[in-house]
């Protein structure tokens, strides 16, 4: 099974130029900032949690400059925390951020998208990104910028939502369909915003897909690791040496 590449400018199911696609997803993650984690612990049942500490263990005895990308609120950031590691959020919502900040996440903050990141080539050890590839504007245009600033040998590590198993696959989509809007009208008071979410999910590469992509980016050591049968997928890459 393949998914259409959301490299397609689009908002949900509206076709809209990549600029004002970017505004919109923007402007949606610092309206739902309050209740973004409360949110990802109801709607998963609290198992993000398992997949992000899953991938902070993947990464664990690689020091140095860490880049957790679409970091938001920090939650990630602050399992990858580490004695011989400087670890940096860099999100373009600074309201998600402030969240962080605010909560004490032991990180350093700086603003920027995944196209476009503030940081010298060559100059970061490790990056991961967490349910955040998925909502850049072009992700061929990401993973080349991922490329550039990982040093030779860098890792790059991303947790994204994929397939499900054939099995689980009709009663997680009634799911996402029926629950997850309800749960965003409810709780994120934004029901428009979890309509997105659902419909970038369903847009988004699948495994081998995504795999594919990364190789033709440039990387190497291209695998993905299914968890929880496949709902969420962490995909590993290198940059050559």
């Amino acid at each position: 099974m393949t998914a259409e590449t959301p490299d397609s400018a689009r908002f949900g199911r509206f076709a809209v130029s990549p600029e004002e696609r970017r505004r919109r997803i923007r402007a949606l993650f610092e309206a739902v900032a309050p209740r973004y984690d409360l949110m990802n612990d109801l709607m998963s049942f609290g198992i993000h949690r398992l997949w992000k500490r899953t991938l902070a263990r993947r990464c664990a005895g690689q020091g140095g400059v860490v880049v957790d990308l679409a970091g938001g609120t920090g939650d990630l950031a602050r399992l990858l925390c580490a004695e011989g590691r400087t670890v940096i959020v860099c999100d373009p919502s600074w309201g998600m951020m402030a969240v962080g900040r605010r909560r004490g996440v032991p990180a350093a903050w700086s603003a920027g998208e995944a196209e476009r990141m503030p940081f010298a080539s060559a100059s970061v050890d490790l990056l991961t990104i967490s349910f955040g590839l998925r909502n850049a504007t072009e992700i061929g245009a990401a993973l080349a910028e991922i490329h550039r600033v990982l040093k030779p040998g860098g890792r790059f590590v991303c947790l994204e939502f994929s397939r499900p198993a054939w099995w689980l696959a009709p009663f997680y989509d009634l799911y996402s369909r029926l629950v997850i809007p309800r749960l965003g009208a409810l709780v994120a008071r934004n029901p428009g915003a979890y309509d997105y979410l659902v419909e970038s999910i369903r847009r988004f590469p699948d495994q081998p897909t995504l795999a594919a992509t990364l190789s033709a980016a440039g990387f190497e050591s291209v695998c993905w690791e299914n968890l929880s049968f496949g709902i969420a997928c962490i995909h590993y890459a290198r940059r050559s040496p």
